[in-house]
């Protein structure tokens, strides 16, 4: 499932905040869009996911798999985000969180918790349905989190510097269990970053701002 900007761009006060962008992603690749704080980037994911907020306005289209999402609102657009916290419901337990993002066409509460534990296990969380979040480690948390969009079945997904709250081990592990899994499932992703490495895991599209 493909992701692709035709001349795409977030203005503010009628002003644009970067250049316009015209790019696609393949089934399972990963472009980088890279730029110094401030230029713009989170902005970006923020236009084509459909969040932006109130007095920012995106010009250019934003297409899914050869579909035109750029008019649908966000939750119809089938895009997932991963952020630099993990962003794990405190009051939910690890396996909860999870079925939290489980697609609504998957009824029934055997089969939801089955999907739930089965990632779980993808995710070597295997066991920890109860666990309390507050208990995982830093790569734990990140590797629910993700789990927890997957489930949602995305076609494509966007990286808000998911990796930056990480150390150095840790990072390179979970940026790569992040594109393995994309991989797997053909979902196009488009990572946002400052770090050189990221880029150069990525092997893909870098794009400056």
């Amino acid at each position: 499932m493909s992701l692709e900007l035709i001349g795409f761009s977030v203005s503010h006060a009628g002003k644009p905040m970067f250049a316009p962008i015209t790019l696609r992603v393949a089934a399972g690749g990963v472009a980088v869009v890279m730029g110094p704080s401030g230029v713009g980037k989170s902005t970006l994911l923020d236009g084509i996911g459909g969040h932006l907020a109130h007095g920012f306005l995106a010009q250019g289209r934003v297409l899914i798999a050869d579909r035109d999402v750029t008019a649908l609102p966000a939750e119809t657009r089938r895009i997932g985000v991963m952020f630099q916290d993990a962003l794990l419901f405190p009051h939910l337990s690890v396996g909860d969180n999870l079925a939290f993002g489980l697609t609504p066409t998957l009824r029934g509460r055997s089969q939801r918790r089955a999907a739930v534990e089965a990632a779980l296990a993808q995710a070597g969380l295997a066991g920890m349905y109860l666990r309390d979040p507050a208990t995982l480690s830093g790569g734990q948390r990140a590797r629910a989190a993700l789990m927890r969009t997957l489930l949602a079945e995305p076609q494509a997904l966007l990286l808000d510097e998911p990796f930056s709250k990480l150390d150095a081990s840790l990072r390179a592990e979970m940026r790569q269990f992040v594109f393995d899994h994309a991989r797997a499932r053909g979902i196009a992703v488009l990572m946002v970053t400052h770090d050189p490495e990221d880029a150069t895991a990525a092997g893909g599209i870098v794009v400056e701002l």
